[in-house]
C-alpha cells in the first residue's frame, strides 16, 4: 500500500502538539478504516531545525489522507506520497 507524508509545522519550542496530532490522526485512520478505507499511521518524523513534523501514513491514496487529517482537524501544509527505504543497511530487517 502506498505510504504518504502528512507535513505540518511545529515550533521548536513546544514538541507536544506532535503526540496530540498523533492521536487524533489515529483515530480518523480507525474510522476511515473501519468504513472500508484502509488508513494507518506508521510513524512521527520530527526536524527541530526546520520546525516540521511528518507524520508517515499508509493508505490507498493522497485523498484518503487528506481526509482523515481533516476529520484530525491537522492544520496540514501538504500531503505527499513517499517511498520509503530506498537504501537497504546492512543487518536491518526488511
Amino acid at each position: 500500500m502506498p505510504e504518504f507524508l502528512v507535513e505540518l509545522y511545529v515550533p521548536k519550542a513546544d514538541r507536544a502538539p506532535v503526540a496530540v496530532w498523533a492521536e487524533r490522526l489515529g483515530g480518523a485512520a480507525a474510522e476511515l478504516t473501519a468504513d472500508g478505507r484502509p488508513v494507518r499511521l506508521l510513524r512521527s518524523i520530527l526536524v527541530p531545525e526546520d520546525e516540521t513534523c511528518f507524520l508517515l501514513v499508509q493508505a490507498d491514496s493522497a485523498e484518503t489522507v487528506q481526509e482523515a487529517a481533516t476529520r484530525a482537524a491537522l492544520e496540514f501544509e501538504r500531503v505527499a506520497e513517499a517511498t520509503v527505504d530506498l537504501v537497504t543497511t546492512p543487518g536491518r530487517e526488511q
